[in-house]
């Protein structure tokens, strides 16, 4: 993966919330779980069921990129982007050895994939969400969470969360190695806010919360292949200026994707946690699963071929 030196980022994509201090306990985060974080689900406002969340601390069940939390009213967050407008301002020229600014390229690539993208293949016109960048806890319309949820979206305020330093769990605990585990994690979390978009979250609630055939999974499959589409077309998208954000994007970029869709997967969570097996449980699909729909979103780079929901064969 190459970067264009010469792109502008637009840093106006993402809220730095890390020196707001989050706001606000009472959230339900994973740090029971050991740091795996609670699989989410889609759901009318980001609400899920309370038994379902405390069925999946129980079984100790494990999931990442979820679309949703438990509801409950966000806070105020103070976003301060001064530090991220100087370091990643083309102006200097080390700015991608911080991975502040490789996230908001990646960011920029994402929405401007979607912008083109939704309208050609659903007819309707992109809405863009903001990325928050949070440290330890922070407060979102979908209620408390802290960084042992994970990245997830929330649907009542339509952004995206991330305490960056998930993606030194990702490798150390998960083996997803390579930095573009980073830019499919983000896409995963772009394609739930597609998701939004097009009302799809209600089909996942008519297939139910758990389950290997659950409309979580069906969900959870369709944003990885989103995710695959993205990457098909990541060397396409470019700045405002018309500028390439990427120069290229090499087939072990697109390893190192598989290989965190694989590491992510229920089954093989539920094995590192000790676990036997158990579809009943599954929230976001098998390890190969993921690959699978991850593959097919980047063989096809068509969203049109993503969908999940009218399939019997995940």
């Amino acid at each position: 993966m190459e970067f264009n030196d010469d792109a502008d980022l637009d840093t106006s994509q993402v809220n730095d919330l890390r020196g707001s201090g989050g706001g606000g306990g009472g959230g339900f985060g994973g740090g029971g779980l050991g740091g795996i974080p609670i699989p989410m689900g889609g759901g009318k406002g980001g609400i899920i069921i309370t038994v379902i969340i405390l069925a999946v601390v129980l079984c100790g069940g494990g999931g990442l990129f979820g679309s949703g939390l438990l509801g409950g009213g966000g806070g105020d967050n103070k976003a301060d982007n001064a530090n991220i407008d100087k370091s990643c301002d083309k102006s200097n020229k080390d700015r991608f050895k911080n991975a502040d600014c490789r996230n908001v390229l990646y960011i920029n690539s994402v929405q401007a994939y979607w912008k083109t993208e939704m309208p050609a293949a659903f007819g309707k016109q992109y809405t863009q969400a903001k990325t928050n960048f949070f440290s330890n806890q922070v407060n979102t319309g979908c209620g408390a969470a802290d960084s042992g949820v994970g990245p997830f979206y929330c649907p009542a305020d339509s952004m995206v969360y991330i305490d960056l330093t998930f993606y030194n769990e990702l490798n150390s605990r998960f083996g997803a190695s390579g930095e573009f585990a980073a830019p499919y994690v983000l896409a995963h979390e772009y394609g739930h806010h597609i998701q939004n978009l097009l009302g799809t979250n209600a089909k996942a609630e008519q297939g139910g919360q758990q389950g290997a055939n659950s409309g979580s999974v069906r969900l959870e499959l369709q944003a990885d292949c989103y995710a695959g589409t993205w990457a098909n077309h990541a060397t396409e998208t470019k700045d405002p200026q018309g500028d390439a954000l990427f120069k290229s994007i090499t087939q072990q970029d697109i390893d190192e994707a598989i290989q965190t869709a694989e590491a992510i997967g229920d089954d093989t969570i539920q094995k590192k946690a000790g676990q036997k097996v158990n579809p009943d449980g599954f929230t976001h699909g098998t390890s190969a699963q993921r690959k699978k729909w991850f593959t097919q979103g980047f063989s096809t780079g068509d969203p049109r071929q993503c969908d999940t929901f009218s399939t019997n064969s995940l």
